[in-house]
């Protein structure tokens, strides 16, 4: 008998519902998300979005929350052609890029597409004008769902090689004692995952590229996907399955040894990568995901042996069982000591676990968890010491239980895949402290407008005023007036406070709407000159 029958077993003795529960979390985890998330907040631009220039920039700069990597640089003309930006230079945080060429009158567009320190492609456009504003090009940003699918669906099978696979490797090693039950199972799922991470990496390239499955193949892709921090994962991933391979398929003597150094490989492949482990501070997320991981491992990966030595052979599974009962409380604390602190770390405050796409996941998958331990706890304390005295009818019962647990770790894998397309509550809380910036130039007189945070509700604005030749300008009084037509409302008027470094501020202001607004500046140079000058600015 092999896993699968564990898990037929599981299905067809009165445990419907657990199997139809896995199936919903599985395709959730596909379905749920429906919109591309940023894991990079951009901050500003030059020239900001919106702006109106009077003549043609000799470079463009991007500045965001964490420093990234470019993947595709290209400016598209009023017509709609695209030119390929090549020539840039990181600054820290801020992108540097040249402009190659003069541009003529019309609005342009600026499109980015940048990997962050997470390891996520993050994409946008700024739109800007030369002389006056024309037809913007169209830019597409449009989902692709097959690319989705399979990049979730290789996560699952790269998780199912890494846990399942490393993790029983482990368990048959270090707690089976070399035993051979479940080890058809762990070289399959280890299989499983050295398809799976060499086959993750170029999907990664193509999501970092914006590009469709049909370039797979393409060796620009593969290059993509190995610039990313998730090319460090794919390939610890790959010698951590080749150790766990090793340690079943090897000399006897190593196999400790090889499960052991797998079983790290594990940890160091998560923390390579990925949302938690480019969470700061790193030098607590990294350390904090690589044990969270060895442990998911120790757990996970034991299961499928147990249950099937404790089927074959449950007199010679005695002391198996014994040993993972004894070792697996201190692995649970762990996990659960981790588990806490990253949540803490990456969900910041109990209303973003309903608010936000990311804690939703997080409730599904703490759901399952209760389960996974309710059930874990069951075993420990009341199935494992009459199953290791010999009770044949309380060894079924353990051994369907088992089934359940890894039906639940399936469904938890599920869950954890789909956090590739959420960003967590504290990058999305890194780009609502944003504010939201626009260049105003006039030939009379420019400013720098900022609106911090720049969403709905109280705000401040900071100004910045100059003369159209980039000189001081020395004014009496700045008024602010922000309008949105298009809602029916009205000019929201406030006066501007002059500071003692030279800007200019507004305290009492607040935003009601998110969208498109139009704010003008009305800038008294003399008793007898005012310069209005306007532009747009999107609030979120």
């Amino acid at each position: 008998m092999n896993a699968a029958s564990i898990l037929r077993t599981v299905c067809t003795a009165g445990r419907p519902v657990i199997c139809l529960l896995a199936a919903i979390v599985l395709l959730a985890a596909i379905a749920a998300p429906s919109q591309a998330f940023a894991h990079a907040a951009l901050v500003t631009t030059e020239p900001t979005d919106g702006a109106v220039l009077a003549q043609s920039p000799a470079q463009f700069s991007l500045t965001f929350s964490e420093p990234v990597s470019p993947l595709v640089l290209a400016l598209v003309r009023p017509d709609g052609t695209p030119v390929p930006l090549t020539s840039f230079r990181p600054n820290g945080q801020t992108l540097d890029i040249d402009n190659p060429q003069r541009l003529g009158s019309g609005t342009h567009v600026l499109s980015w597409r940048v990997i962050s320190a997470d390891g996520h492609p993050v994409g946008g456009s700024v739109l800007f004008s030369i002389g006056a504003p024309s037809a913007a090009p169209a830019v597409s940003e449009a989902v692709d769902r097959g690319l989705r699918s399979a990049i979730w669906i290789g996560k699952v099978f790269l998780y199912v090689g890494l846990f399942l696979g490393v993790g029983g490797a482990f368990a048959i090693a270090w707690l089976a004692q070399g035993r051979r039950a479940g080890r058809r199972f762990v070289i399959a799922a280890i299989l499983c995952g050295l398809v799976a991470a060499p086959l993750s990496l170029g999907l990664q390239g193509l999501d970092a590229l914006g590009a469709p499955l049909a370039r797979l193949a393409q060796p620009g892709v593969w290059q993509a996907g190995l610039g990313t921090s998730f090319g460090w994962t794919a390939l610890v991933a790959l010698v951590a399955l080749g150790l766990g391979l090793l340690s079943l398929v090897g000399p006897r003597g190593g196999a400790k040894l090889f499960a052991a150094a797998g079983l790290a490989g594990v940890g160091a492949a998560l923390a390579a990568s990925g949302h938690a482990s480019a969470a700061e501070p790193q030098w607590l997320t990294r350390p904090m995901v690589f044990l969270h991981g060895a442990g998911i491992a120790f757990w996970a990966g034991a299961l499928a042996p147990l249950g099937l030595a404790m089927r074959r052979k449950p007199v010679e599974a005695a002391p198996f069982l014994r040993r993972f009962s004894q070792a697996i409380l201190p692995v649970v604390a762990v996990l659960a000591a981790t588990g806490i602190v990253l949540a803490i770390i990456q969900v910041q405050a109990p209303a973003a676990l309903l608010e936000t796409a990311y804690g939703r996941l997080l409730l599904v998958k703490l759901a399952l968890l209760f389960f996974l331990f309710t059930l874990a706890a069951t075993n420990r304390w009341k199935l494992t010491g009459p199953a290791e005295a010999g009770g044949t009818e309380v060894q079924r019962r353990l051994v369907r239980s088992i089934g359940i647990e890894i039906l639940i770790v399936l469904a938890i894998f599920g869950v954890a895949a789909g956090w590739r397309f959420t960003p967590p509550p504290r990058a999305l809380a890194i780009a609502a402290v944003q504010p939201a910036s626009v260049h105003i130039h006039t030939p009379k007189a420019m400013a720098d407008l900022s609106i911090t945070p720049g969403h709905v509700g109280p705000v401040a604005a900071s100004i910045v005023i100059m003369t159209g030749d980039f000189g001081p300008l020395d004014a009496d009084q700045v008024t602010l007036m922000l309008s949105k037509p298009d809602s029916g409302i009205e000019p929201i008027k406030r006066a501007a406070t002059k500071r003692g470094d030279g800007t200019w501020r507004v305290d009492d202001l607040v935003v009601p709407v998110p969208g498109r607004w139009t704010a003008r500046l009305d800038i008294l140079v003399s008793d007898f000159e005012i310069v209005k000058i306007e532009a747009p600015i999107d609030i979120r």
